[in-house]
């Protein structure tokens, strides 16, 4: 069956995640507030991250799946794309934060330890840190998660191996997806005594594995044909989540409402989608990974001088000052996504392109017809 003609630019997940970034900036902030409660759903902003690996594997596979079954995939390329899209950002957070605890420690304050993990320090720069290479967290913490993508889009290949051959029976790869999903979480929860939804530096990697899956297979089914009335579907995803999160009900049954809201988003037209595609919503979702990258960094440093100005000396701000601090996060994520994120991801791919075009001058004459046909590539 030929797949049905959908939209290039699924704004509505693009906005999502957003949310599931402030779902994280939650959960990573609410210590900092003074009050008596934490909400159950605030608990479980950790899931946030699964969110993301979910999107991520339906977005890779919407992006490049049909390349790769025809081959027509440039892994290198595909490579470089990722790794301008992650690393300039990641190498900055690092660096910040390196600079932030040294300063710490040259004004004599005490900072925890694994801050200044300098024995993670390798895996941190090659983006492995996730992978059970490093020590400790160390440095900007969350950024285990990128690690843990990093692992993805170098096994990206065998994924969409699967995928392909399962594109005629989309329903079966989810159902498969979905029961690997739940196989891991109850067999690694039984070995290691913790959810594997809670794993960070050390199991990382594969904490992203099932909901990478699930997210290739979700999109096999949107790839068939959406789903009808996907906006009831979306409700019905965010629901399951909200419902669960709150509850504090199993983490894999909030995994995979979270899958049900992807592949109910992904349905929507860009027209009905409402705020989700409108400018503002698309705009954060675009900065939301500066979002979550300056996060811990943004904390840190607000947080601190925050409790200084206010005399916090327990460093939990009233809820007026901890408002404010949370509401300039997205402010200095915007900044860190003009002045870094945006800018060396397009001068990295811009490397790529020049090398491509040169590599083409090479092989073809530069006023030979076939020079003309050869198709535009973009790497996204």
């Amino acid at each position: 069956m030929t797949p049905v003609s959908t939209p290039a630019d699924l704004r509505a997940l693009t906005s999502l995640r957003f949310l599931a970034a402030a779902w994280v900036v939650m959960f990573t902030f609410w210590p900092d507030l003074k009050v008596g409660v934490v909400p159950v759903a605030v608990t479980r902003g950790y899931l946030g991250v699964e969110t993301f690996f979910v999107l991520s594997g339906f977005i890779l596979s919407h992006v490049y799946l049909q390349a790769t079954g025809e081959k027509r995939f440039r892994y290198g390329g595909f490579l470089w794309a990722r790794l301008a899209r992650v690393y300039p950002l990641h190498l900055a957070t690092l660096a910040g934060i390196m600079a932030l605890g040294l300063g710490a420690v040259a004004a004599g304050l005490t900072i925890d330890g694994n801050v200044l993990s300098w024995a993670s320090l390798p895996a941190q720069l090659t983006m492995t840190h996730a992978w059970g290479l490093a020590p400790a967290a160390g440095f900007n913490h969350p950024s285990w998660s990128i690690s843990a993508e990093w692992f993805a889009y170098l096994a990206f290949p065998a994924f969409a191996f699967v995928a392909w051959r399962l594109r005629a029976r989309p329903w079966l790869a989810v159902t498969g997806a979905a029961l690997f999903l739940i196989g891991l979480y109850l067999v690694f929860e039984a070995v290691a005594g913790f959810s594997l939804t809670e794993a960070t530096f050390a199991w990382g990697a594969l904490r992203i594995v099932p909901c990478f899956a699930l997210g290739c297979a979700l999109y096999l089914v949107y790839r068939r044909a959406p789903l009808k009335r996907g906006g009831l579907w979306a409700a019905a995803g965010a629901t399951g989540m909200a419902i669960s999160a709150s509850l504090g009900v199993w983490d894999g049954f909030t995994v995979l409402s979270a899958g049900v809201l992807i592949l109910g988003l992904a349905s929507m037209t860009n027209a009905g989608a409402g705020w989700l595609a409108s400018r503002p919503a698309v705009y954060l979702g675009e900065i939301s990974y500066s979002i979550y990258m300056v996060c811990v960094p943004w904390q840190i440093l607000a947080v601190n001088v925050a409790a200084r100005l206010t005399g916090a000396e327990d460093k939990r701000l009233s809820l007026a000052v901890w408002l404010v601090v949370v509401a300039l996060l997205p402010v200095v994520a915007a900044a860190s996504y003009h002045l870094v994120e945006r800018p060396a991801r397009t001068a990295l791919r811009g490397m790529a392109d020049r090398r491509r075009a040169r590599q083409a001058d090479t092989a073809v004459g530069v006023n030979s017809p076939e020079r003309v046909l050869q198709p535009s590539e973009t790497i996204v």
